[in-house]
């Protein structure tokens, strides 16, 4: 499916387990390092909590005129009228969430393998993350790693539609992610484990992705 999608070059993901700040901490942070772009990730938290919470996290990044994305959780995107979704293979499938979202909402959806590469790009989605690219700590249970020609090989398949890498992704490696292909780098520990360290590792990552 083609998407006008501009994707940013670095994709900043927010983890309060890994970074031991809130979501609005952190995407305060992150904005102030130059993002255009928020995924909030939560696993454990409460439906209400988390909906605040990323109720102000989009106030805030409209204010900065940045995006903010819902990692699983459609139901938290919709109600907050958030700008988009990220999906997993175990969550709501593409096809069904473009149904109950806004027109316009992004939907982004996880791959693993060529296979659901390809088989996502047939879906109304407007870009394909694919990964874990190298090993990573943000999952306690990842998936096999696909390494830069696994990230190649989907990069072939998928055409035009933008292509997030994700996983073990850090300032060393994000720009042979890039390389190999993907339209963007998402990253997590990478930009949030050092907690005081946000900003000034974002900037980095922006300026060695040549953002």
């Amino acid at each position: 499916m083609p998407s006008n999608l501009r994707l940013p070059k670095i994709y900043p993901i927010t983890d309060t387990k890994l970074s031991g700040l809130s979501h609005f901490e952190q995407t305060k942070a992150l904005l102030e390092g130059g993002t255009k772009l928020v995924q909030i990730r939560d696993k454990t938290t409460a439906s209400r909590e988390l909906f605040d919470s990323v109720q102000e996290c989009l106030a805030l990044c409209h204010e900065r005129d940045a995006l903010l994305i819902v990692n699983d959780r459609a139901d938290i995107a919709l109600a907050t009228d958030a700008d988009g979704v990220h999906l997993g293979q175990d969550d709501l499938p593409p096809s069904e969430a473009r149904k109950i979202l806004p027109s316009g909402t992004i939907i982004g959806f996880s791959t693993h393998t060529v296979e659901q590469a390809l088989d996502a790009a047939k879906t109304p989605v407007d870009y394909v993350a694919a990964g874990p690219i190298f090993s990573t700590r943000s999952k306690s249970n990842p998936d096999p790693v696909i390494g830069l020609s696994g990230l190649e090989k989907i990069r072939n398949v998928i055409g035009d539609l933008p292509l997030v890498a994700i996983g073990g992704i850090t300032l060393d490696n994000c720009h042979d992610v890039l390389n190999a292909g993907a339209d963007s780098a998402a990253m997590i520990s990478a930009l949030v484990a050092e907690p005081s360290q946000i900003t000034y590792r974002l900037q980095k990552a922006l300026e060695i992705a040549g953002a």
